[in-house]
């Protein structure tokens, strides 16, 4: 807020009311600079908290730590393919936190506001894999009594981990 009149009252409503800040007539250039530039260093701190809230509130935990060079490359490489549109492949021996990188890499990614599927092909039998990742309609088979959306179908829009 710029004024020539210094009165209190209207400096505290212009405040309340979302003034940045308040300067008085006849100004220096420098300070009015000094004021503009924090306002818009302001503007963009509070959009990039906004920004970082809305990614934690959606991030599930446990979250993947490590500070070896190794893990700094994971990270990198998690980044790197987040930034993109594309299908990854995540390799691994058995309990060494795949999962966790497919879930790094879906809350970091566009897809971040869909759902993460994810399914242990293991733990399916192999006769009923098919149909549990592409759905079934009523009466397709003994027991199927209602139409069932497959797991591909309902990660649309988001991320599926087998």
């Amino acid at each position: 807020m710029m004024t020539a009149h210094g009165k209190m009252e209207s400096t505290i409503e212009a405040m309340k009311e979302g003034a940045y800040d308040y300067i008085e007539k006849p100004f220096d250039i420098e300070e009015l600079k000094i004021i503009v530039e924090k306002a818009f260093m302001d503007v963009a701190m509070r959009e990039e908290l906004n920004k970082l809230r809305g990614v934690t509130a959606e991030v599930e935990e446990p979250m993947i730590v490590g500070k070896s060079q190794k893990m700094f490359k994971v990270f990198k490489d998690i980044g790197r393919v987040a930034s993109k549109d594309i299908t990854v492949l995540v390799t691994g021996e058995s309990g060494t936190g795949k999962e966790l990188v497919a879930k790094a890499i879906h809350y970091n990614s566009n897809r971040r506001t869909g759902p993460f599927i994810a399914i242990n092909s293991a733990s399916i039998p192999k006769d009923l894999l098919e149909a549990e990742l592409f759905g079934w309609d009523k009466g397709a088979f003994t027991g199927a009594k209602e139409k069932h959306i497959g797991k591909i179908e309902s990660a649309n829009g988001g991320t599926l981990f087998l």
